[in-house]
């Protein structure tokens, strides 16, 4: 139990935490009210989604909350890693096992990390061998256009594991003349990392390729001032590439491709707390997809047909011995039909979407005692529809329908709504979905013949809402939004002794997403984020993990013409719950202590080819954990530079 001088730092913590975004509203607004010029006509403009409709969409037209993040954003910030940049979007939560190359999971609106739908390019990169899950732990930034996150649920477009949302990351593409860069930067705690890249257009044809890398001594994964002190090592290799050819001014194709190999030093167990430990995982991740579209009837008919792969093995060693090894595959046949239709006269515009997928996925285990290699395959049927009216007024629905081999048939859906008032550059947007995540193998069938599988599993089942609005003011250099959600989870699978159980009862999730963006003065960017959440089993106990306030504030300037610029980020995680075991894994709960992360990051561009910059991170050396027994990494300062060709 806390003493009570704890518990009342742990309450002011939250209430600063609550005040941080109001304050920063007020700032922003002030500070916007005072400027006066308009925003530049490349900020002005209306960006595209694509994830929310499965079709590009304009922002306006968009009844689901969504947040985009650019490469702009992640250059200006220094992220190498993706879940870096996402502990700033509203709704989001991020839980890590240490520091670098820690198993690192993100949810959405409380949902588990298992619940959440990642794609790369297209790809559906969830894991079958480990939960259905994706570990951001091994995702660098390096080669990222924009990252589109997409909350609540949307298996009526997605199929399984997107009951929390789904985060899109798109990577770059080579555009005009052929260029290259090379990145090299190093600093404390052993840390390096290096980048080189080269894409251009030319023709009909255009490409980009990538080859990075990022390595670190680190610091122990278990909580140094627990008594650990010996460093857990990351090491990371990435190549990428994607290449487009257009056929013919109808018929396009695209391929594209990523590995991933890396190596994560990592901890053992004493009493039921993480310790040090001469211990380590090995893995690979690839991904692949190769797509052709064709456009018929001026544009008017699109067809989009492709296959995507994704393979990743990972391999547990303990005093350097190899002790388990995961393997998991999916392989997925699209096609998809968009039609778009305009009535001038009457002011509509109609979109139809078909699409029907095929997927087949495995998970080979081979552990110490035992071994399975099981697999599964589903057939997914969607259709949707769009209707704009006089260009204020947009309308979605959609409905999905999967025919799995090893579970009933299930049908999920989704609406939503958008209306925009241009002249008061008010947005009002709400929806309702559900959705839909699946036993995972490993639940279905056991593993190690210490734990046995349940075949009986039935799928994990949502609905959610949300309701909110998005608000352009002063003269749109200033934005807010504001979402109020509410999701509802029954037969959430937990462990329960040696199996698998379908928990009865419902697990109720509701919470508050604000959100700022100004641009002040010439170059001066700032952003908040807070987001309230407040989430509970069938049993009313305190959904393990799930912060229940978490702030951030993040202030980009660039100044002499555009040649130099630096950025402040801030991030508050609230006190949170996690479980604890003893030695003979009783649990029982813990409370984690709320925590801040202060970065800050610089950088001065010589001319066209050169540049340098400098960064930051955990500025105050801020001590904290996202899991219990694990500690966060410590202060990291890093400087490099940047060639252009």
């Amino acid at each position: 139990m806390q003493p009570e001088n704890d518990r009342n730092e742990v309450a002011l913590s939250i209430r600063l935490a609550a005040c941080l975004t109001g304050s920063a509203l007020l700032a922003i607004s002030s500070a916007a009210r005072a400027q006066s010029t308009m925003l530049p006509a490349a900020i002005a403009l209306d960006p595209v989604i694509v994830t929310a409709n499965r079709t590009s969409t304009p922002a306006r037209a968009v009844g689901s909350a969504v947040t985009v993040i650019d490469r702009a954003e992640l250059e200006r910030r220094q992220v190498r890693f993706v879940a870096d940049a996402l502990r700033t979007v509203p709704g989001v939560g991020l839980s890590r096992t240490g520091g670098a190359g820690g198993l690192t999971q993100v949810r959405l609106r409380g949902a588990e990390g298992n619940q959440t739908l990642v794609l790369i390019d297209g790809i559906e990169v969830n894991d079958p061998a480990s939960g259905g899950e994706y570990d951001f732990a091994n995702l660098l930034a390096d080669d990222v256009e924009r990252i589109e996150v997409l909350r609540g649920p949307q298996s009526a477009l997605f199929g399984s594991d997107a009951i929390g949302g789904v985060i899109n990351i798109v990577t770059r593409k080579g555009e005009g003349k052929t260029s290259a860069s090379a990145r090299m930067e190093g600093g404390s705690l052993g840390t390096a990392s290096g980048l080189v890249s080269i894409g251009g257009a030319a023709g009909n044809a255009d490409f980009f390729g990538s080859l990075g890398g990022y390595r670190t001594d680190g610091e122990s994964s278990a909580s140094q001032w627990r008594g650990n002190p010996e460093r857990d090592g990351y090491d990371n290799v990435t190549g990428f590439a994607k290449f487009g050819f257009d056929a013919t001014e109808d018929l396009r194709f695209d391929m594209v491709g990523r590995v991933t190999d890396y190596r994560a030093d990592a901890d053992g167990f004493a009493d039921g707390l993480p310790a040090d430990a001469d211990a380590a995982t090995r893995g690979r991740q690839m991904y692949g997809r190769v797509q052709a579209r064709l456009d018929t009837l001026d544009g008017r008919w699109q067809h989009v047909a492709g296959i995507s792969r994704s393979h990743s093995t990972l391999r547990y060693l303990t005093n350097g011995v190899r002790t388990d090894a995961y393997v998991g595959d999916r392989t997925k046949v699209d096609y998809q039909s968009n039609v778009f239709i305009t009535q001038e006269a009457a002011r509509l515009d109609h979109t139809f979407t078909v699409l029907a997928e095929h997927e087949e996925e495995s998970a080979d285990v081979d552990g110490a005692y035992s071994s399975f290699d099981r697999s599964t395959g589903q057939t997914g049927l969607v259709g949707q529809y769009q209707l704009g009216i006089a260009d204020a007024l947009f309308l979605t629905g959609a409905v999905r329908h999967d025919m799995n081999d090893r579970f009933a048939d299930a049908t999920t859906w989704r609406g939503t709504a958008a209306y925009d008032l241009s002249r008061t550059g008010t947005k009002l947007r709400g929806s309702y979905g559900t959705g839909i995540k699946n036993p995972s193998l490993f639940e279905l069938f056991g593993y190690d013949g210490t734990y046995r599988g349940n075949p009986g599993l039935k799928p994990e089942r949502a609905k959610g809402w949300d309701i909110g609005v998005d608000q352009w003011i002063v003269r749109d250099a200033l934005s807010v939004e504001a979402t109020y959600f509410d999701q509802r989870i029954t037969d959430l699978i937990q462990g329960a002794g040696t199996t698998s159980i379908n928990l009865d009862g419902t697990s109720s999730i509701h919470g508050i997403e604000l959100g700022a963006t100004a641009y002040l003065m010439d170059g001066l960017t700032v952003r908040a984020a807070y987001t309230f959440l407040d989430g509970e089993d069938a049993d009313g106990i305190t959904l393990a993990r799930r912060p229940e306030n978490v702030a951030s504030l993040d202030i980009g300037y660039s100044f002499l013409d555009g040649a130099a610029a630096l950025n402040l980020g801030i991030v508050y995680t609230g006190g949170q719950q996690d479980i604890a075991f003893d030695a003979f894994y009783n649990q029982s709960r813990v409370e984690l202590d709320s925590y801040t992360l202060v970065n800050l990051a610089g950088s001065y561009r010589f001319n066209d080819h050169a540049e340098a910059f400098a960064r930051v991170e955990n500025l105050f050396d801020e001590r904290y954990e996202d899991v219990y027994g694990y500690g966060g990494m410590g202060r990291l300062a890093v400087a490099g530079v940047k060639l252009s060709f």
